[in-house]
């Protein structure tokens, strides 16, 4: 297949070396206690969309061999609360003082100070920076695009983070985003603003290759719902950042992505070009997905700032499908707040996902701490809990969790249903690698009745977690309970609070759709502190 000429394949550039062959509504928050009761169920039935056009030389055409393309999703979409979404929706529509339909502007502070002089300096400013320097045009978008396209030539033979450059159309809309700013067309913080995407999501101006050699050519004629709400805001894709192997760990066809705080450490994954590039101010924000860790993992590994969102909060229309009811949609990024603004932007619902809703989001730069009930989970370090309660917060020990033990084969099953296509044409004989691949087949033998029943254990979790959080409204964690909150849906943050060689991450997770929550918590964690402004050092 020709390659379109507006991309980059940094293959090309580089030679393969050893390893490379491998938040009370009185308090200003939302009441989420009450409506938790009415929240989306898990089995609202509504119609689905295909993505088109996904026929390629090496995919041949599914219609003649009955076969069902990865974006085709079943009938039964899941939902994370176990109470209906119906009178959830129902229950917002009549709330006049919280229209869940609007969403807030959220602005940021005007740049104070001299502008920095070095590229490095720019490379590394968070985007609530950049976007105030943008705002007041003492930045050009232009010279700001051309900052991060040359740092991924530089830094990517050693990161492995980056599998296409979007150089031509990059330099194309940051041009036009100067015109318009210019003009008095500002569109808001992400506007002229560069930034990728994980190789999991199609974009018509550059191959999508899911980390798959057998899809290293593969063009996709359709942006992806999440390319399509960030270029609306503004926002400049510049490239397509590695992913594993079908979301599969750090390692894809032309290698490992690298750690940039340890070189010679994986980055993590799935999500391994996100968090990659972000640490190494190769990009100003990523968006990544995770299906059970992938958003968590890699931003832990990398230092760096991201957010996990509520299941369905996101739409996931023109990704690769893992798993139809726990793939989610998150930005990762250096500062929490610039998680906040950027999923401002994508967050709602999309027809395109049926799986999607909008629910109320309402980011605090000051909370008050001492309204919500934090708790945390043994072993959190003193000094992390002793900063919340200087800035005003009351954190309580709380058990642990339920268990998800008895929760088996929903992934398994999923991912090689999600599959069945490229295993039908034994296109993973193609794979060197088969981490991922290999136990597609193997999971045919696993009956209807089994996944089922996995899914009713999974609701049965639900319900406890449902308990779990009658008495919080988020809690602290080590290790992000991933397993778990990934199969009930809940969202979490990443952020550094420690420093040893390189920023050491924790968690906190949110109730359902209290994304803004645990934002607003960690954002206020950030402002008395200074962890997530340190860097890694690349040459």
């Amino acid at each position: 297949m020709t390659r379109n000429l507006d991309q980059t394949d940094l293959t090309d550039h580089h030679s393969n070396n050893a390893d490379n062959a491998q938040f009370s509504e009185a308090n200003g928050f939302f009441n989420r206690r009450q409506f938790l009761s009415i929240t989306a169920a898990m089995t609202a039935c509504a119609p689905t969309t295909s993505l088109a056009n996904q026929q390629t030389k090496t995919q041949p055409s599914n219609e003649s061999q009955n076969l069902l393309p990865n974006s085709m999703a079943p009938a039964i979409q899941f939902q994370a609360s176990p109470y209906g979404s119906a009178a959830y929706l129902e229950r917002l529509s009549h709330n006049k003082k919280n229209n869940f339909s609007h969403k807030e502007e959220i602005k940021v502070e005007p740049w104070k100070g001299s502008v920095p002089e070095s590229d490095e300096e720019i490379a590394f400013l968070p985007v609530h920076r950049l976007a105030a320097l943008i705002q007041s045009r003492q930045l050009s978008p232009v010279k700001l695009t051309e900052i991060y396209l040359e740092r991924i030539r530089q830094l990517d033979p050693q990161l492995l983070c980056a599998v296409t450059l979007m150089e031509k159309s990059a330099i194309r809309e940051a041009k036009q985003a100067e015109q318009d700013i210019a003009a008095g067309q500002y569109r808001g913080p992400l506007h002229g603003i560069p930034w990728g995407v994980k190789d999991l999501f199609s974009t018509r101006d550059a191959r999508t290759t899911w980390g798959a050699k057998p899809f290293e050519n593969r063009m996709i004629d359709e942006d992806a719902e999440i390319v399509t709400r960030l270029r609306k805001a503004g926002a400049i894709l510049i490239a397509k950042l590695s992913t594993g192997t079908f979301a599969q760990g750090d390692q894809w066809y032309r290698g490992r992505t690298r750690n940039p705080w340890n070189t010679e450490e994986g980055s993590s994954g799935s999500s391994a070009g996100p968090g990659s590039a972000t640490a190494a101010g190769c990009v100003a924000f990523a968006i990544g997905t995770e299906t059970r860790g992938s958003i968590v993992s890699p931003s832990k590994r990398c230092g760096i700032s991201a957010l996990r969102p509520t299941f369905g909060r996101v739409s996931r229309h023109g990704c690769m499908t893992l798993s139809w009811t726990m793939d989610k949609v998150g930005p990762m990024c250096r500062t929490i707040e610039d998680c906040a603004l950027v999923f401002n932007s994508i967050h709602g619902a999309d027809e395109k996902d049926p799986s999607t809703l909008t629910a109320p989001f309402h980011f605090q730069r000051t909370p008050d701490l001492a309204a919500l009930r934090i708790g945390y989970r043994e072993g959190i370090d003193e000094a992390f809990l002793e900063t919340l309660r200087r800035l005003g917060a009351k954190p309580i020990p709380v058990p642990a969790p339920p268990s998800d033990r008895e929760v088996k084969d929903i992934l398994t099953v999923e991912s090689a249903t999600a599959f069945d296509d490229f295993i039908s044409q034994n296109l993973d004989e193609q794979m060197v690698r088969k981490v991922r691949v290999k136990n597609f087949r193997p999971a045919r033998n696993i009956t209807a009745l089994d996944y089922l029943n996995a899914q009713r254990h999974r609701f049965a979790l639900m319900q406890k977690m449902a308990d779990y959080f009658e008495n919080i409204d988020l809690y602290i964690s080590h290790l992000g309970d991933i397993g778990l909150t990934n199969l009930t849906g809940h969202p979490a943050v990443v952020f550094p609070y420690q420093f040893d060689k390189q920023p050491r991450c924790i968690t906190l997770i949110g109730n359902l759709f209290t994304d803004d929550n645990i934002l607003s918590v960690a954002h206020a964690y950030q402002t008395a502190t200074s962890w997530h402004l340190k860097h890694p050092q690349l040459t």
